[in-house]
């Protein structure tokens, strides 16, 4: 069985997750910065939870210390703290872009900072977006911060490889999440965002929990340094 920690806990992704990977016998530290962790939601094997800010270098290094000091060695991380602006780049207001640039890329530097210092043998996950591979009309920020991310996983991949640390990114479309209620609540632009994927549906937080977890696992320690599009063949396909 494996440690992990998870940051972005309580979101529909998260607490999904931590299901999963419970469910399987993992033990996990879960990290949340504002919302309340469902502690009723999750699974009694539950024994660690702590908060951090996700933005803040120190913060972070110090739930990756705690977590050492409850887990022991820590196999795995992932990083779902985020957030979603839809707006044009003539309507962004600097607090708009900074939380952006904020929560999805400085969060994921954060996480890469700490484990760089802290972590050996162990597999980082982070999320970015379709919307860094393809173009999107009112995505410009949050297209900026998903494409900082898979830039900094590569470059993390290579100046870490001989710590046997891995770096891969997960670029979903829209999943179907309390994050995402301002578009799957609107049946037409559920139906519309549903016909805009090959596949005909938008996601759920399972096809992305079955991906994380082959990225976190310890016989799959051959991959680092892709960014895997999980999204209904929207980048791929046309």
């Amino acid at each position: 069985m494996s440690n992990y920690i998870l940051i972005g806990a309580s979101g529909g992704i998260g607490s999904q997750l931590t299901e999963y990977l419970q469910g399987k016998g993992h033990s996990i530290l879960l990290a949340q910065h504002k919302s309340p962790i469902n502690k009723e939601a999750l699974v009694q094997t539950l024994t660690h939870i702590s908060s951090v800010e996700a933005t803040d270098f120190e913060s972070v290094h110090n739930l990756f210390s705690h977590g050492i000091k409850k887990l022991g060695n820590i196999d795995g991380i992932i990083n779902l703290a985020g957030s979603i602006l839809l707006k044009p780049a003539h309507k962004t207001t600097n607090k708009e872009f900074d939380h952006t640039i904020n929560q999805n890329l400085k969060s994921s530097f954060s996480v890469v900072r700490a484990a760089g210092l802290l972590l050996n043998n162990a597999s980082v996950v982070l999320m970015s977006s379709a919307a860094a591979s393809i173009g999107f009309k009112n995505h410009e920020a949050i297209a900026a911060a998903k494409a900082g991310i898979e830039g900094l996983a590569r470059s993390a991949a290579a100046t870490y490889s001989n710590a046997n640390l891995r770096f891969n990114v997960i670029a979903p479309s829209l999943i179907d999440t309390p994050l995402t209620t301002g578009i799957t609540s609107s049946p037409l632009a559920l139906k519309a965002s549903e016909k805009m994927h090959p596949l005909g549906r938008i996601g759920t937080p399972f096809d992305l929990i079955k991906m994380i977890d082959l990225l976190l696992d310890k016989e799959n320690n051959w991959i680092t340094g892709n960014v895997f599009h999980i999204d209904g063949g929207i980048t791929k396909v046309k």
